[in-house]
């Protein structure tokens, strides 16, 4: 009796029902539209593209009232342009008041590893704005008595850059994480010695990491890792940290073997 009386309502429901052929393309076709809009201006959901068509219809309210968007966007753009030339002109002056004593400071890192006079300059020129400022700063040096000043991206060598980089990071100071690779080349007795000092000194406040084959260098370490070519099928490389003893093997080995110290002693 009751499965009859379902049925019934059943048949009544679906007699009531009005047939849309076209309702569903008519729905999709509509999502489509919301999603080629939400692409088109860039809105992540569809409350953003209503504050899009919100934000749309008051200009065009404005536009009708005489107001002149082109002329506003541009009246804006020229007030941003002078705070940008304001802080460019702040951050200049303060490189410019900087500069002098910071070349200084590099100066007396780069007498006390091993470059020249360790003269050093700091030039700071005019230039277009972008997000640095707008100033071009270039550190020029003079390795070599007689020689004129040059810029250090030009006549420095890759082991000279190392030690120079090294000195602009001693004399700056602050937190940083720095590699160096060949910081050791072409040094060697105090200079080497001279160096490794730095770096352990830079050490106490950084996170420096040295590839190096003087011992002066690897002696000041925390850590050590030995690298080596691995020949096979295919060659490779291995990386492993040294303990305590096999770290004065290393450096033993550095120093030319027992049988070099033996002799030299």
């Amino acid at each position: 009796m009751r499965l009859r009386e379902t049925a019934v309502e059943l048949r009544s429901f679906l007699a009531s029902l009005e047939a849309e052929p076209g309702r569903l393309e008519h729905v999709e076709s509509e999502l489509d539209r919301i999603a080629t809009a939400r692409r088109r201006y860039g809105a992540a959901t569809y409350e953003e593209l209503l504050q899009r068509v919100a934000e749309a219809r008051a200009e065009l309210e404005a536009r009708e009232a005489g107001a002149d968007p082109a002329a506003q966007a541009a009246a804006e753009l020229e007030a941003e342009r002078a705070k940008v030339d304001e802080l460019a002109a702040t951050l200049r002056e303060a490189r410019r008041s900087a500069a002098k004593s910071f070349a200084k400071a590099v100066a007396a890192e780069l007498q006390g590893i091993g470059l020249g006079e360790g003269e050093f300059l700091v030039e700071v020129a005019e230039r277009d704005s972008s997000a640095t400022g707008a100033d071009t700063v270039t550190f020029l040096i003079r390795p070599n008595a007689g020689l004129p000043f040059a810029p250090v991206a030009e006549t420095a060598s890759g082991g000279e850059l190392s030690r120079i980089a090294l000195a602009i990071a001693a004399a700056a100071g602050g937190k940083i994480t720095l590699v160096f690779d060949e910081i050791d080349a072409g040094i060697g007795g105090r200079t080497a010695h001279a160096v490794a000092q730095t770096l352990r000194r830079l050490g106490k406040r950084s996170q420096i990491v040295t590839i190096t084959h003087l011992p002066q260098i690897a002696s000041v370490a925390d850590r050590h890792f030995r690298v080596e070519k691995i020949p096979g099928n295919p060659t490779h490389t291995r990386i492993e940290r040294l303990a305590e003893g096999d770290r004065r093997d290393e450096l033993e080995r550095m120093l030319g073997g027992r049988e070099f110290l033996s002799t030299v002693r």
